[in-house]
């Protein structure tokens, strides 16, 4: 059974840093592909940033610059440093792992960028 756990949202201000933090259980992780989404309210969910197995990364145009997914395959971790934060990053952001024929989902850590 897959469990995905994220950590390290909170409240910052403008132009600061988070790093986020995801944990994931079970043996599919290394094979996996590992994303951030975020959802703020009245919004779709969209995709933030993503990792392939081989360590390929990708990135929303919004975030580009800014944001930096890593993984570790060792931990079974991934993060998402998060820079120069703006109001508009406010959401909940979830982490994913997508491994052929499944997809599982964290429940979610909140980021609110407010002055």
């Amino acid at each position: 059974q897959v469990q995905l756990v994220e950590s390290g949202g909170g409240l910052v201000q403008p132009g600061g840093s988070l790093r986020l933090s995801c944990a994931a259980s079970g043996s599919l992780f290394s094979s996996s592909r590992m994303g951030w989404y975020r959802q703020a309210p009245g919004k779709q969910r969209e995709l933030v940033a993503d990792i392939t197995s081989r360590g390929g990364t990708s990135y929303a145009d919004s975030v580009k610059g800014r944001f930096t997914i890593l993984r570790d395959n060792a931990k079974n971790m991934v993060y998402l440093q998060m820079n120069s934060l703006k109001s508009e990053d406010t959401a909940v952001y979830y982490c994913s792992m997508k491994y052929p024929g499944l997809d599982y989902w964290g429940r979610g850590t909140q980021v609110t960028v407010s002055s």
